[in-house]
């Protein structure tokens, strides 16, 4: 079996031109976005970042004794959408899973919420921290 044909490397596309894109719900921004995140490893990672912002959002949006109905209008009036581009298939898209996220409640916060552990910024941030502290040495 090559890496073509195995289903496990179908998600694994190459990162060139994948994005996330963060949209304002609320049309504070109109039609743009607010924020356009690079630099993904792999279709998959970006995935599993625009999936666990709109589950962080949604959460953000619940209120305490609110319906699915109702977190569903609150997240369109106040929160925020991740849209994956870049990917000719396979990316993810918050309307096959809105529903359910309404629906289920998260008991704690954790993982499925964590999108900052998978934002590619950081790494790039603790990079330029690193640059930094060696640049600092070597100026020593």
């Amino acid at each position: 079996m090559t890496d073509e044909t195995d289903p496990i490397f179908a998600l694994r596309q190459a990162a060139a031109g994948i994005s996330v894109r963060i949209m304002d719900l609320s049309g504070g921004n109109g039609a743009e976005p607010v924020e356009v995140v690079r630099g993904f490893g792999h279709l998959g990672h970006a995935n599993a970042f625009a999936r666990r912002y709109v589950r962080d959002s949604v959460e953000l949006c619940r209120a305490r004794g609110m319906g699915p109905d109702e977190v569903i209008a609150a997240w369109f009036a106040f929160g925020e959408d991740a849209v994956v581009d870049g990917a000719d298939e396979g990316a993810w898209r918050s309307e096959n899973e809105l529903k359910d996220f309404a629906a289920r409640p998260l008991a704690e916060d954790g993982e499925q919420r964590d999108w900052r552990a998978l934002d590619p910024r950081r790494d790039l941030d603790e990079d330029d921290a690193d640059d930094e502290e060696s640049d600092e040495e070597d100026e020593e």
